[in-house]
């Protein structure tokens, strides 16, 4: 819901910044670097695309590690700690990718609502963040303690902070979890291929009706269970 409003606001931003914030930053750094700009807005679409395949590869990473139960619940799972896998390098490995995704999708958005969405996504993970840690602390204890010291918080380290726990990657339940997540990058792929909004916005609306009905699913097997 967050995501949907989050694209909701920001891509109709348009009335009020009509520059779309790649082919802004193509025409200024274009000349710079010498190259043609619209050669060069492609080359930036296609960047954007390749991040949001790395967004999507660590959250199915991170995912692989918890159960999507845990992953999309509507409270804070904190009975144990995952120290894993993409835990080994920052703490929030989930809410790292959502950065990079709304960068990437950024680059689809007017120069404001860049801007607006950037900061909306860092405010959103931050609070949920915050929220988590504390439950983690009162929780775990010293574990988690020694953890958060030794363990970025947001922003991974390119090498492992801490010993593996041993835990195993479940790669089938982390890419079923984020199928949704890849259809982000799909999207923006089309687009950098073909210059058409319609794709895009085609299949990123699929995106998200996609995991609308996953977490419904999951929610009902969930309550029925209980």
């Amino acid at each position: 819901m967050v995501f949907g409003l989050m694209f909701a606001f920001t891509f109709p931003l348009y009335a009020f910044d009509q520059q779309n914030s790649t082919a802004a930053l193509a025409n200024w750094l274009g000349p710079k670097l010498q190259l043609n700009e619209d050669f060069f807005a492609r080359l930036l679409f296609a960047l954007a695309a390749f991040l949001l395949v790395v967004a999507a590869f660590i959250r199915t990473w991170a995912s692989s590690y918890l159960q999507a139960s845990v992953v999309y619940a509507a409270e804070v799972k904190s009975a144990s700690l995952v120290a894993d896998g993409p835990y080994r390098y920052v703490r929030n490995p989930l809410y790292f990718a959502n950065v990079l995704m709304i960068i990437a999708m950024g680059a689809m958005m007017s120069r404001l609502g860049f801007v607006v969405a950037v900061l909306a996504m860092l405010i959103f993970c931050y609070r949920l963040i915050f929220r988590e840690e504390a439950e983690l602390q009162a929780s775990q204890g010293q574990q988690f303690a020694e953890y958060r010291k030794a363990v970025p918080r947001l922003w991974p380290l390119p090498w492992p902070r801490i010993a593996s726990a041993g835990g195993q990657a479940k790669w089938s339940e982390g890419f079923k979890a984020e199928s949704w997540y890849w259809g982000f990058a799909a999207a923006i792929i089309a687009f950098a291929i073909t210059l058409k909004l319609r794709y895009f916005f085609a299949i990123l609306a699929a995106s998200l009706i996609l995991f609308w009905v996953s977490s419904t699913r999951r929610q009902n097997k969930s309550d029925s269970q209980a």
